[in-house]
């Protein structure tokens, strides 16, 4: 895989479209979405509300030290443990569209029961704890599209240590 751009710190304005103006947003910046994203996006958090910042960073699984690969509560878990905060659930398709030099993936599949080569998992709180509905969302840049897809796992998937995840770091200490 070629070299990729890590987010170590990346500012993102989160909010401030109402439902329609961020689906027309998303289309007007080429973005492509499956039935998970679709089925998110649908959800009361999308309404109109105003914009704010979230700090966000880039972890692998092994970066959380968990070396042999982890379930998504020990990823939680792990991250949570050195200070990092779940991502408010609408920060995907506003990471998305700033989000313009993720690497392409190697591997086209996707959908494979396994987090997909070169995707970002946004760590976000799920809105339901029925494992049929979609967790949250994921980016990928596949064939020269971008990509915002949701997906779904239950509590025994265990990802893979070089999974990769984004996380909200705290607001600094005044």
């Amino acid at each position: 895989m070629p070299d990729r751009t890590r987010i170590e710190k990346l500012e993102v304005w989160v909010g401030g479209l109402s439902r329609p103006e961020l689906m027309r947003r998303l289309d007007s910046h080429g973005i492509l979405l499956n039935v998970h994203a679709e089925t998110l996006l649908q959800d009361v958090v999308f309404e109109e509300r105003d914009s704010h910042p979230v700090m966000v960073t880039e972890r692998t699984v092994a970066e959380l030290g968990l070396s042999n690969g982890a379930t998504l509560p020990q990823i939680l878990e792990a991250a949570q443990q050195q200070g990092l905060l779940l991502c408010p659930m609408d920060t995907g398709p506003y990471l998305r569209m700033v989000l313009t030099d993720q690497a392409a993936s190697r591997d086209p599949v996707m959908s494979s029961g396994r987090a997909p080569d070169g995707g970002l998992t946004v760590a976000a709180e799920a809105f339901r704890a029925d494992h049929e509905y979609p967790k949250g969302f994921y980016l990928r840049f596949v064939n020269g599209h971008s990509w915002l897809r949701g997906y779904r796992c239950d509590d025994e998937h265990v990802w893979s240590p070089a999974d990769r995840f984004i996380f909200q770091l705290p607001p600094p200490s005044v």
